[in-house]
C-alpha cells in the first residue's frame, strides 16, 4: 500500500517524458496468477511502444523495463486480498504496489507519474475505530474501508477483573466467596454479582461503570488527537453504561450488538463499515453545501476555475476538492509563475500532464480532502470544484 510520503515522492518525480505509470487488475481463481502474468507482459509491450513514441530508443526502453522483478510480481499476484497492481518506473525510480482496488488497465508515459487511480485509497479509505467491550476482554481496532488492524493498548485494563483490582488493591474483586476450606468445603470460588441483562444489580452496574471509566481514561492518549468515528461493539446492556463513561466526542450513536469475543476482527470491521459509511457520505454532502454557499456569497473561498484551483492546490490552499471520476484535463503548470496552460485537445501533448491529477495529488499531501464523484454528483457541472482554506 502506498503511503502519503511515497505518494509525495511519486508526484514530485519528474523527468523528460520518461515516467511510466502502469495499472492493472489482478485476476483470482485457479489460473489467476498465470493470467495476470500474461496480461502484465502484454502491458509491458504497450509500455515499451509508448516509451519509444516519447522519444526513447528501443534498447533504452527495454533496459528501463528489465529490472522489474518477476518473483515480486508473482508474490503480488498470489495475494488473494489484493485486486490491483500499480507500477511506477523512471530512470531514477522503480516502485510496485498491490492494492485492494481493482484498477482498470492503464499505461501512461509522461513527464510525471499518473496517480489519480490511487486516490480512492486516500479518499475512501477513511479512518475509524472499533471498541470491542466485554467483561473479559477489551480490544481497540483501527479500520479503514480496505483494512483493519488491532491497536496495542497500554494503560487500559485487559478485563473487568483487572480494573476492579486496580480500583481496590485490598480486595481482588467485589463479589462473594462460596465454599470454605476450614470447614472442609470445596476450594473457595469467586463470583461477580450478576451475569447479564436483568440480573445485574445496582452494585454491579457501578462496578461496570468504574471499569469503563478506566478504559475511557486509558484511551485518551491514543485518541486525543483524533476526530475519527468510534464504533462501540458489545452486548446490548453494556452500551448505555459505556456511554455514561465515555468522553471521546466522536463516539457513534449506533453500535454493534452482540458478544464481540465471538466476532473476528474482519467481521467487526465489516459491521462497523456499514455504520460509518453513511457518516462519510454525509460529509461529502455537507462539503457540497459549503461550496455552494461560498460560491453564492462570492467571498473568494471557492472556485470552479481549473486555472485557479491548480496553483491553489500546489500552494496548500485547497481544503476540499471535487473531481469527476475518469475525467482528465491536459496541460501544464509553472510553479514559479503560478500559471496554468491548458491543452485545447483531449489528447495530451508530449510534455503535458493531467492537471486535475496534479491538483488532487497536492491537495492530499497537504492534508486536504479530494472527493472523486460521478460527473452527475458534482456540486455543479464543471471539471473541478474547490473550497479554499483562505
Amino acid at each position: 500500500m502506498v503511503s502519503k510520503d511515497e505518494l509525495k515522492a511519486l508526484i514530485e518525480a519528474r523527468t523528460l517524458v520518461r515516467c511510466l505509470s502502469l495499472y492493472m487488475p489482478i485476476v483470482h481463481g485457479d489460473d489467476g496468477v498465470h493470467q495476470s502474468q500474461i496480461r502484465f507482459k502484454n502491458m509491458l509491450r504497450v509500455a515499451e511502444e509508448r516509451l519509444v513514441q516519447s522519444g526513447m530508443r528501443g534498447p533504452e526502453a527495454r533496459k528501463l523495463l528489465d529490472p522489474i522483478d518477476d518473483q515480486a510480481l508473482e508474490a503480488i499476484f498470489r495475494q488473494h486480498d489484493e485486486n490491483g497492481l500499480a507500477l511506477f518506473r523512471s530512470p531514477e525510480l522503480l516502485k510496485m504496489y498491490s492494492s485492494p482496488l481493482g484498477f482498470e488497465e492503464r499505461v501512461f508515459v509522461g513527464i510525471r507519474f499518473m496517480i489519480k487511480p490511487l486516490l480512492p485509497l486516500f479518499n475512501e479509505d477513511r479512518l475509524f475505530y472499533i471498541l470491542a467491550l466485554s467483561k473479559n476482554q477489551v480490544r481497540l481496532l483501527k479500520g479503514t474501508r480496505f483494512h483493519v488492524e488491532e491497536v496495542e493498548l497500554e494503560g487500559v485494563p485487559k478485563n473487568m477483573a483487572e480494573a476492579l483490582n486496580l480500583d481496590n488493591p485490598q480486595q481482588e474483586l467485589q463479589g462473594h466467596v462460596s465454599g470454605s476450606v476450614a470447614s472442609g468445603g470445596s476450594r473457595p470460588t469467586l463470583t461477580l454479582h450478576g451475569n447479564g441483562p436483568g440480573t445485574e444489580d445496582k452494585e454491579e452496574k457501578g462496578e461496570i461503570l468504574r471499569y469503563f471509566q478506566q478504559i475511557d481514561r486509558g484511551l485518551h492518549p491514543i485518541l486525543k488527537e483524533e476526530n475519527a468515528p468510534l464504533v462501540l461493539a458489545g452486548v446490548d446492556y453494556l452500551h448505555s453504561i459505556y456511554r455514561k463513561a465515555n468522553t471521546y466526542p466522536h463516539l457513534v450513536k449506533q453500535g454493534i450488538d452482540g458478544n464481540p469475543e465471538e466476532l473476528s476482527a474482519e467481521e467487526l470491521h465489516r459491521r462497523a463499515w456499514e455504520i460509518v459509511q453513511p457518516i462519510f457520505k454525509q460529509e461529502i454532502e455537507d462539503a457540497k453545501a459549503l461550496y455552494r454557499q461560498n460560491m453564492g456569497e462570492g467571498n473568494g473561498r471557492a472556485s470552479r476555475d481549473v486555472s485557479e484551483i491548480v496553483p491553489a492546490a500546489y500552494y496548500g490552499r485547497v481544503a476540499q476538492l471535487f473531481l469527476p471520476e475518469e475525467q482528465e484535463r491536459w496541460g501544464n503548470f509553472n510553479p514559479v509563475t503560478g500559471e496554468v496552460s491548458l491543452h485545447p485537445e483531449d489528447l495530451p501533448g508530449p510534455e503535458d500532464m493531467d492537471v486535475l491529477d496534479f491538483a488532487a495529488a497536492y491537495t492530499i499531501i497537504q492534508n486536504g480532502k479530494v472527493y472523486g464523484v460521478q460527473p452527475g454528483q458534482m456540486p455543479e457541472a464543471v471539471p473541478a470544484a474547490a473550497i479554499f482554506r483562505y
